[in-house]
């Protein structure tokens, strides 16, 4: 059996590397000239991890990464902690560690393993437009006309994706009103202001930020959100400037303001929210990750879902009769989880910008040590490979 997928990023790398181990073939087409991540940095949480040591990538990835040793919620101008979560038992709670490590280097190891698995499926400069299929046969259709024919199609082609626009007409997705800036720097060049080893939420009337460390802690992670409507482009690699990304965080910690200061590159994006789509598959083509659940960054839930996803959709068309039955399956056993944490990441962009609103979690983190730990039990602990 031989399964096309749409789209080399981690969603994609990840769901060719599941269907491998499940002893399918695999084909990727991706539309980039060469398979390189732009971006900064992703956290994967236990929930992830698991999927990835079940490939056989768990010492590689930690390796390269970064183990936060506890998360904080602080207030973004004067730096004060609100509360603080270990996280250095997570390994013995959740059966797997919590990382941080650049997309890039990501990808990397996600295409070394493609490379040394199935050597000469990944095909660059292919981009989908859509998919064909008749009732034992599908095919990507590539926008210079070629068709790659499997037994289905799977859409990992991200948050633009021509699979779901086919399958079920383009979306309309609702601006949120908020930007995201996003940046990394050498901390050789930070000085004292050095992020903590923690995985850092900084909180303001209208803003927030997140910091955590990468590459075994030698690069700082710098993403800033905050509301405005002037800016509106959903892009991952357009650049703004220095000087618009300070004014957003003026008066901040000097944490934030250094990181700001000494970036080489200002990306931002415009976060744009979705409904959760009602239908993921049609026939033999089935979608995956950000093109049928694109989630705001508030979880940092995003590429691990697209990691579940993949290992669970590969399981699936292991274990059921047909085709069919196995991707119905899979809509099942995905559609509310991560429907349920988009709702959550919506809640959490609320929250961060008013500052006022966390006082009883405040309240409970002084009565209880790591109370946040019971708000994502249900994230972390779940396990597709069980």
């Amino acid at each position: 059996m031989k399964a096309i997928v749409a789209g080399g990023g981690i969603g994609g790398l990840n769901a060719a590397l599941c269907l491998h181990k499940f002893g399918w073939d695999v084909e990727i087409l991706e539309q980039a000239a060469e398979l390189d991540e732009v971006g900064a940095g992703i956290q994967i949480s236990p929930n992830g991890m698991k999927v990835l040591q079940a490939l056989d990538l768990g010492a590689e990835i930690e390796k390269a990464g970064f183990r936060p040793r506890a998360s904080q919620l602080r207030m973004g101008q004067s730096g004060r902690v609100i509360m603080t979560n270990n996280m250095g038992d997570y390994e013995d709670r959740y059966g797997a560690p919590y990382l941080h490590i650049h997309r890039a280097d990501l990808v990397h190891i996600l295409k070394s393993a493609i490379d040394a698995r199935l050597p000469g499926s990944i095909s660059n400069a292919k981009t989908v437009t859509g998919y064909r299929q008749d009732e034992i046969h599908a095919w990507a259709i590539c926008e210079d006309g070629s068709l790659t024919e499997g037994d289905i199609v799977v859409g990992a082609d991200g948050i633009k994706s021509a699979m779901r626009n086919q399958m079920i007409g383009a979306d309309e997705p609702r601006f949120t009103g908020n930007v995201a800036w996003r940046a990394v720097v050498p901390v050789e060049k930070l000085g004292r202001n050095v992020p903590l080893p923690v995985a850092s939420v900084w909180l303001g009337e209208g803003k927030h930020a997140v910091t955590y460390l990468l590459r075994g802690g030698a690069v700082a992670n710098f993403v800033g959100v905050v509301e405005r409507g002037d800016w509106q482009e959903e892009s991952w690699t357009q650049q703004g400037s220095r000087e618009e990304a300070l004014a957003d965080f003026a008066d901040w910690h000097p944490t934030i303001t250094a990181l700001i200061e000494q970036a080489e590159s200002h990306f931002r994006w415009a976060l744009y929210d979705r409904k959760p789509l009602e239908k993921w598959a049609d026939g033999r083509a089935i979608l995956l990750g950000d093109a049928c659940h694109p989630m705001l960054p508030f979880m940092a839930q995003g590429a691990v879902q697209a990691i579940e996803d993949g290992y669970v959709l590969a399981r699936f068309l292991s274990e059921k009769p047909t085709i069919e039955a196995a991707l119905s399956g899979y809509f099942a056993a995905r559609h509310q989880r991560t429907a349920k944490i988009q709702a959550a990441a919506r809640a959490n962009m609320k929250i961060f910008h008013k500052p006022d609103a966390l006082g009883p979690m405040w309240l409970a983190d002084k009565i209880k040590s790591n109370a946040l730990d019971d708000r994502l039990n249900w994230i972390y602990g779940h396990d597709v490979t069980a």
